[in-house]
């Protein structure tokens, strides 16, 4: 096979991968009106491969949506060591998008608070969910856009039932609890596998996260990797279990906020009342 044979069928390949990333993305701001008129959007870049494809393709969907909105790209750089801060700065200046670099060292209080070898990301996302929104009320954001995809939004699943007694997981939108703040995640359609090959073929300069290290035997990468074993076991479990996210039926559950299972004989003494009247009224 020639070298340009390969080239495109390469480039037909990012073409559909891109197109199926526009479309998922697409698909979510639809469904959950997640960018309407006049929208400011801190898009929140901490240099994965998750925000740097989010900013992307928000940036192609802007050029053509039926809407006006703005996009502001913002880091925080939490002081790490190593932490090369020329590469946001370098990558963002190339682009057509106002950024903005917020400097905050959480690093040194996540490391002094958490003991050595245990799992630092709940308290380093606190802090600097914190940060972040506290930045968005400065710049007049009025929505800030997080880098997550569908695969953490099941993770986030079976974290909080394995280990939080509760089914829970990321929405697709939120309104955070000080009612100041919408979260939309334009990629929650999106799948990792798809994120990591667009991010491969654009060449983003990732940063890694060093502040944890590996964790290897943190929770999510226990459940993440028990996903996958379903997934190679029974391949499209994934996607139902996706799902049934978003297609929950509170009777067949047991939260008694969510349904009303105590006046359940009240329904049905009414609905036979209902039953009787309208067998008199049609005699």
């Amino acid at each position: 096979m020639t070298a340009d044979v390969i080239d495109r069928k390469e480039r037909l390949e990012f073409n559909k991968l891109q197109k199926r990333l526009r479309r998922h993305v697409g698909k979510a701001i639809e469904d959950y009106c997640m960018i309407e008129e006049g929208d400011k959007i801190m898009v929140c870049l901490s240099g994965g491969k998750d925000s740097y494809t989010m900013l992307d393709i928000l940036m192609s969907l802007q050029k053509s949506a039926p809407v006006n909105f703005e996009l502001i790209a913002v880091n925080m750089d939490q002081k790490q060591p190593g932490f090369p801060e020329h590469v946001l700065p370098d990558y963002l200046s190339k682009l057509d998008v106002p950024f903005h670099i917020v400097e905050k060292d959480t690093y040194s209080v996540v490391m002094d608070i958490i003991p050595e070898g245990k799992t630092t990301c709940g308290l380093c996302s606190r802090l600097r969910r914190g940060t972040l929104y506290g930045f968005a009320e400065h710049i007049g954001a009025n929505k800030i856009a997080l880098g997550h995809h569908r695969d953490d939004i099941i993770e986030t699943l079976f974290l909080n039932m394995f280990y939080g007694g509760k089914l829970k997981a990321m929405p697709p939108k939120l309104l955070s609890d000080d009612k100041k703040h919408v979260l939309i995640r334009p990629l929650a359609y999106c799948k990792e596998k798809d994120i990591e090959a667009f991010a491969a073929a654009r060449e983003f300069p990732i940063i890694p996260c060093n502040l944890c290290g590996s964790q290897e035997n943190m929770q999510r990468q226990n459940v993440k990797n028990m996903l996958q074993e379903w997934e190679k076991i029974q391949p499209g479990r994934s996607d139902n279990i996706f799902a049934a996210i978003c297609n929950i039926a509170p009777s067949q559950l047991g939260d008694l906020n969510l349904f009303d299972f105590v006046n359940l004989q009240k329904q049905q003494d009414q609905s036979h009342l209902a039953t009787r009247l309208d067998i008199v009224t049609i005699e």
